[in-house]
């Protein structure tokens, strides 16, 4: 699964790797993000790219209340088209991220790791999003999960699950919303094949989402 990451790169680098505007508004840089809280992500909707701050934790469309959102933040690629909550937002977008965390059991605790790139190049997750509206107030809201598949081979010690990064040839393929070849956009959701993916041990300070701190994406002792 992916239930927590962090997005640092400079501006400019987002611009130019993710094909954007160069208006587009800069994005904070964040340390530890976590479900529930507002993510960058890419997306095409009817209009040039951009980029949209969306609540991690899709809603649904139909949803009664906004607190669905927190019990889907993943969604597994293989079962994409089986389960009604995703089956009816298929809108694609690109979760920004330089890194994510993964925990892994070593006797009672549990050590996270930031798995990322050797060379630091930021990345994007496969992410759905879609619109919902709350009834009661009528406030809209836009909301996005993260696709999930099996890990790439240097990380599966880690865990069985990982974000299916999309890599950036495929970006417009992803992301172009009149694209329906569920084929293709299925072999897309495949493990990382790129050979400098690593996980790192981190500081367990990780496991509090109020710490923000930049150190935290930085190795420690292995444990």
């Amino acid at each position: 699964m992916c239930g927590r990451f962090a997005f640092y790169s400079p501006h400019e680098a987002i611009v130019r790797l993710f094909g954007l505007p160069d208006d587009t508004p800069e994005i904070e840089a964040r340390y530890n993000i976590a479900p529930t809280r507002f993510v960058a992500a890419v997306r095409e909707a009817g209009g040039p790219r951009e980029v949209a701050m969306l609540y991690w934790g899709l809603v649904p469309s139909w949803a009664k209340e906004k607190s669905i959102g927190a019990r889907m933040i993943n969604a597994r690629s293989e079962t994409l088209a089986e389960k009604p909550s995703f089956r009816s937002a298929f809108r694609r977008c690109l979760v920004l991220a330089d890194g994510y965390y993964e925990w892994q059991r070593s006797g009672a605790a549990k050590q996270p790791y930031f798995i990322a790139f050797d060379d630091g190049q930021p990345f994007g997750m496969a992410g759905l999003w879609e619109r919902w509206r709350d009834p009661a107030s009528g406030e809209p809201l836009e909301s996005c999960c993260v696709v999930t598949t099996a890990p790439a081979l240097a990380i599966a010690h880690v865990h069985d699950r990982m974000p299916a990064i999309v890599p950036p040839e495929a970006y417009a393929e992803w992301l172009d919303p009149t694209n329906e070849a569920t084929d293709r956009l299925a072999r897309l959701l495949q493990p990382c094949q790129r050979a400098d993916l690593r996980a790192r041990p981190v500081s367990s300070r990780v496991n509090d989402a109020r710490h923000q701190e930049a150190d935290l994406v930085e190795p420690i002792a292995r444990p």
